[in-house]
């Protein structure tokens, strides 16, 4: 999702050792003019490179060198120029006009305009976007006449309008908080996709292929060997400047062997979306070679609980055709599993005490963020035990394991990928904690990556429990593109009216402009959140990258190790 961030800082190691930040080490040599770098990641891309319809972090870390939007954000999440080098609102805050930079061009050569910018938007909020795999629509739901536009009830699009070929203006139905973070979203070329149906370019070849995956960023998409290799060269016409370095390449390799490869020298970096293990922490700090940079995570895993099916083949995002999970139907029943789980437990057992426990869906590091006042689910299995039995979850027939109240056999499944070792392994133990209160699990064979999400999005009728992670974005606290009722990534499937009014209320002005006002109403939605429980957050694991020394100009953000590649460079 793409999207998707935290506190700034570098944290001491608990051995004493400091770690690196991404500061530049300037004992290594001077700049190499060229070269090659290889990071790592332990699953390979689903394969689809289009920033309006990718859903995971791998395709990212390829967008992520490839594609730009109008903004960036800087060490504090300050919105600070990128496409756009200046912007404008208007006096109520329902316009804001962007001046674009000129002579950018797209990797292609083709020159970057505001009909690139306009055609964007428009295919975001079309009709079929969302019926084509498409779930971004929050960065247009507010412009001006998306309703009618999305629906097909008029062909004027209204929300975003080209004044001439370096100037674009935001319009919006109403003065609009979110003005800026809706401006963020990465820009596709028009003169690519104007002629391809909205429901055929998620598997057209510019969506998909090396050098047909056209951006304005940094490096080009120059070469790949599908699940194994991906290669990004540099856009000497980038218009920033022409990056020091000639190629990324991305390696997919099992994480396993990340940490040989790293102490080899036969990578140079290992950052998102999983980094370096924990247990690997202290080998990696001995490296003389290599630079340790920790942080916290901005996102965590979760254990989603289905709380609703939406009929197989429906592709469209529609809660009143969905069909209730009445296994997971009782709140009390959601509540008990959440004070089943050990979740420090799992922290300090599999994260080696480098994470935390997080009670809500926003990022610790926002000032929405609300630690004290949502209930904080301290592990209490009696607790959980007391409002199973309240719910009428009891054993009637005396083999350890509760029935429902009908008295018939209550099984709960749980769900999980392949790729990330630590929520592999925090799979069984999360069924022990559930069995020693009584809910008989049935844990089910991992899958693939790819699988695993084209399930969930589409195949998921059957599922009870899932286990996944996400990433925020760093762009604003607002968290209804996860966990509003109409979201395509509402993958619990979680119907309530309660929160989806406070999600509104939240970003709705004049009041949503003073920062108090939303603050306090993000505070009742943790809250609500904490009592429905339609996902238990298991913990935020923090953020561990590592680079060679020989490579250097690198300066994290908050949310990423990459930031700024064209001014990365290598010494020796």
């Amino acid at each position: 999702m793409l999207s998707f961030v935290l506190v700034l800082g570098v944290l001491a190691a608990c051995s004493g050792k400091k770690p690196a930040s991404g500061d530049d080490d300037k004992s290594k040599g001077e700049p190499k003019k060229g070269g090659t770098i290889t990071g790592v990641m332990d699953t390979a891309p689903t394969g689809l490179f289009n920033p309006i319809f990718y859903t995971e972090a791998y395709e990212s870390n390829i967008l992520s060198f490839t594609h730009e939007g109008l903004l960036s954000q800087d060490e504090n999440l300050g919105f600070i120029p990128n496409l756009a080098k200046e912007w404008e609102f208007n006096d109520d805050q329902t316009e804001v006009t962007f001046k674009l930079e000129e002579g950018v061009k797209w990797h292609d050569g083709e020159p970057f305009t505001a009909n690139d910018v306009v055609f964007t938007y428009k295919t975001l909020a079309s009709p079929g976007y969302v019926e084509a795999g498409g779930v971004r629509v929050n960065y247009v739901e507010r412009l001006l006449g998306y309703e009618e536009f999305s629906t097909g009830k008029t062909q004027e699009f209204q929300g975003v309008v080209a004044g001439d070929e370096h100037t674009v203006t935001f319009k919006f139905a109403q003065p609009n908080v979110m003005a800026l973070p809706d401006a963020a979203f990465p820009i596709i070329p028009e003169h690519v996709f104007k002629d391809i149906p909205i429901a055929d370019i998620p598997q057209a070849p510019a969506s998909r292929n090396p050098n047909e995956v056209v951006g304005t960023g940094p490096f080009k998409f120059t070469e790949m060997v599908e699940g194994e290799q991906y290669v990004l060269s540099k856009h000497a016409d980038y218009w920033k400047g022409e990056p020091k370095l000639d190629r990324v390449v991305w390696k997919i390799v099992d994480q396993a062997v990340i940490l040989g490869l790293l102490e080899k020298g036969e990578i140079d970096f290992v950052a998102d979306p999983n980094g370096v293990q924990p247990a690997d922490y202290e080998t990696v700090a001995d490296m003389e070679h290599v630079k340790l940079i920790e942080q916290p995570d901005f996102g965590y895993q979760i254990m989603g609980m289905m709380m609703n099916h939406r009929a197989k083949g429906d592709t469209a995002v529609d809660p009143s055709k969905w069909t209730e999970n009445k296994k997971l139907s009782n709140q009390k029943v959601r509540q008990a599993i959440a004070y089943a789980v050990d979740r420090q437990g799992i922290i300090d057992g599999l994260l080696y005490g480098r994470g935390s426990v997080q009670n809500s869906p926003i990022a610790t590091q926002f000032w929405a963020y609300d630690g004290e006042t949502p209930n904080q689910y301290k592990f209490d299995p009696e607790k959980a035990k007391e409002l199973l039995d309240e719910a009428g979850y009891v054993d009637k027939d005396g083999d350890g394991f509760r029935e429902d109240p009908q008295g018939n056999k209550w099984v709960l499944n749980m769900n999980y990928p392949t790729g990330n070792q630590i929520r592999e392994r925090s799979a069984p133990i999360i069924v022990e904690f559930l069995e020693e209160v009584g809910i008989d699990i049935e844990l089910r064979q991992p899958k693939e990556t790819a699988a695993y999400f084209e399930d969930l999005e589409n195949n998921s009728q059957d599922w009870d429990l899932y286990l996944m992670g996400w990433s925020l974005s760093s762009t604003d606290p607002d968290p209804s593109g996860l966990w509003a009722s109409t979201s395509g990534y509402n993958y619990q499937r979680w119907i309530n009216p309660d929160s989806d009014k406070l999600l509104k209320e939240a970003v709705k002005p004049p009041d949503a402009f003073e920062q108090d006002y939303r603050k306090k109403v993000y505070s009742d939605w943790q809250v609500l959140f904490g009592e429905d429980m339609p996902s238990l957050l298991l913990y935020a694991q923090n953020s561990i990258w590592a680079h060679n020394k020989r490579l250097q100009g690198i300066s994290v953000l908050p949310s990423t190790f990459i930031n700024d590649p064209h001014l990365w460079y290598v010494t020796e």
